[in-house]
């Protein structure tokens, strides 16, 4: 519980990650980012990774600008000009991919009206893109799409109905006599269901991996995890029991009712990011007749005397960025492989805990899932 407890600690310090500084002046090719809301033109990044903001308050004192989930320490102080514009630039290039962040007037925080808004640090957070050099795994290009729906299924043990997305790949709704193998993927602590396929791109990972032949296409289910139900300093008593209910005799079956699922252990994989690991983890551990696939991304690791029967588990899949604990996941899967499992490690070069390290490590998930 500890490492996760840090994993959580990083998230709600916003744990975003800058660029060595290589450079000896900040070149001035900067460009709307990717993540503006349409027709605004800042804030803008250039190709050294440095962002440029721009807030309209001509009334303001101070205005910041806090990247991060949370906020990163410090942030960005903007300057005011005479036209009442608070203008200003990163102090250094940014790790490249996603990042959240928000803006702090005399005080009061706020979200970039020139930015698109995502889920984060339980709140609607203002996100910015860096282009990184290997984005175009996660780009939107002319390949056939799947799709990605919402759907409400009723929960009895929280009296409610809850709130899930489903991925299916192109061809879904073609052939009526297919079914797929179902990957039950988490967000993060301060993130919701929406998160892995708006800041994660999942939807167009699996489409291009299929469109190039990569993958055996199956069936994504994302869902709130519960996990921001649970104060921060109070994660120590966090209880899966709660979620774990919810997800194994409530949505599974609702979706081997309603999609064309191959409904065994064999075909059921489960993978989450940092808080959404510490799920996958319980739960996997909790219910080995449900799961055969298991992914950490930034999540923790496994030990193979937690594990009672080696046979239900097919993959041990365990990463996470260079710049959080390497050697803890290069260690629990050498640990692994020696006790005789199918385990695999992966690290994603300059990233920390961020979403690009979990872009990356569902890029090389994927491809050993249901083989």
């Amino acid at each position: 519980m500890k490492q996760y407890k840090i994993a959580c600690l990083l998230i709600l310090l916003g744990f975003v990650g800058f660029a060595q500084p290589t450079a000896t002046s900040i070149i001035e090719d900067f460009k709307p980012s990717s993540l503006n809301q349409p027709g605004q033109e800042y804030p803008k990044v250039n190709s050294q990774g440095y962002a440029r903001f721009q807030i309209l308050a001509p009334d303001a004192k101070s205005v910041v600008v806090s990247l991060g989930l949370g906020g990163a320490k410090g942030g960005t102080v903007l300057e005011k000009d005479q036209d009442g514009y608070w203008r200003g630039t990163t102090a250094g290039a940014m790790d490249e991919g996603f990042h959240y962040y928000h803006v702090t007037i005399d005080g009061g925080i706020f979200n970039d009206p020139g930015a698109l808004n995502f889920y984060g640090s339980t709140r609607w957070e203002s996100g910015i893109e860096i282009p990184a050099h290997d984005q175009d795994f996660y780009a939107l290009k002319d390949v056939p799409h799947g799709n990605v729906q919402q759907i409400l299924f009723p929960s009895k043990s929280t009296n409610t109905s809850r709130r899930a997305f489903v991925y299916t790949p192109p061809g879904y709704h073609k052939d009526k006599n297919a079914k797929y193998p179902v990957l039950y993927l988490q967000h993060g602590w301060g993130e919701d269901e929406t998160a892995w396929s708006n800041q994660g791109r999942v939807n167009l990972i699996m489409d291009n991996l299929i469109a190039e032949g990569k993958i055996k296409p199956f069936i994504v289910v994302m869902t709130y995890g519960m996990t921001n139900e649970v104060k921060f300093g109070g994660l120590s008593s966090f209880k899966i029991e709660p979620f774990q209910t919810v997800l194994v005799d409530e949505l599974i079956p609702y979706v081997d009712s309603n999609f064309r699922t191959i409904s065994n252990q064999t075909n059921r994989a489960m993978a989450g990011l940092s808080m959404g690991g510490m799920e996958t983890h319980s739960i996997t551990l909790n219910k080995p007749d449900v799961f055969s696939h298991y992914a950490l991304l930034s999540g923790g690791t496994y030990k193979p005397e937690e594990i009672k029967d080696k046979s239900k588990v097919k993959l041990i899949f365990i990463s996470c960025g260079s710049r959080e604990r390497p050697e803890s996941v290069q260690n629990a899967v050498k640990t692994l492989k020696e006790a005789g499992f199918n385990a695999v490690s992966y690290i994603s070069e300059n990233t920390a805990h961020e979403f690009l390290t979990w872009r990356r490590s569902f890029k090389e998930l994927a491809p050993l899932l249901f083989k």
